[in-house]
């Protein structure tokens, strides 16, 4: 199985940005919406310049306006502008037009998986890729709930078909990444998964790595 592309979402510190920095993940997040690990665009800067980070820098918005979310991603700078809220079509084909940010649409997991398969049809010609969430009442992410994970071949051929990424979050543990890993996943994305008192843990992160590197081949 080939590795899939593995995001660390979530950070709030220098601390935080050099353990994931010294991880194998692919991407970094952080996240710029009202939320327990909202940071400031100027600290993150900060923490980055002061960092050899060569991961992928992913920021998450919240129905921003799109004249901040450029603002930001251009201040960072960011490489993926992940968008976790109600945006619309035209709002996303507008920040990648004055950005040239790779940009991913959030969608939930719905019971009726055919809603969740029309809303990535529908923004397909405007974004590079789809992030499958657990749907939680009253929170838009990082909830640490999976959803049914049979459903993700099912996401991943669609995203296939739309020739666009599709990544995996909510629930995503060293203790469940051997599950989710047998349904192949393209991409996975975890937060509290890695965590340890509200801060990123390197023993968890090893943990998790070990545990897919059974599964895939990790470059080392």
């Amino acid at each position: 199985m080939k590795k899939p592309y593995v995001k660390y979402c979530g950070a709030t510190s220098q601390e935080d940005v050099e353990c994931i920095s010294a991880s194998r993940a692919d991407a970094i997040g952080f996240i710029f919406a009202p939320s327990k690990r909202q940071v400031n665009p100027v600290h993150v800067k900060h923490w980055l310049e002061q960092t050899t980070c060569w991961q992928d820098v992913v920021g998450v918005f919240v129905n921003e306006h799109v004249k901040k979310v450029c603002e930001i991603t251009r201040q960072i700078p960011l490489d993926i502008v992940q968008l976790h809220g109600d945006e619309t079509p035209e709002e996303a084909q507008k920040i990648k037009e004055q950005t040239a940010a790779t940009i991913w649409k959030v969608f939930h997991h719905e019971s009726n998986i055919q809603e969740t398969l029309d809303h990535m049809t529908a923004f397909a010609p405007v974004v590079d890729g789809f992030l499958i969430d657990a749907k939680v009442k009253g929170v838009r992410g990082g909830s640490g709930t999976a959803f049914a994970w049979e459903a993700v071949p099912t996401y991943v051929q669609h995203a296939r078909q739309l020739k666009r990424t599709c990544a995996i979050a909510g629930g995503v543990t060293p203790a469940t990444i051997k599950k989710l890993l047998a349904f192949e996943p393209e991409a996975i994305d975890l937060s509290s998964g890695i965590e340890e008192n509200g801060k990123k843990s390197m023993a968890k992160i090893k943990l998790l790595e070990e545990r897919m590197l059974n599964d895939v081949h990790i470059p080392k």
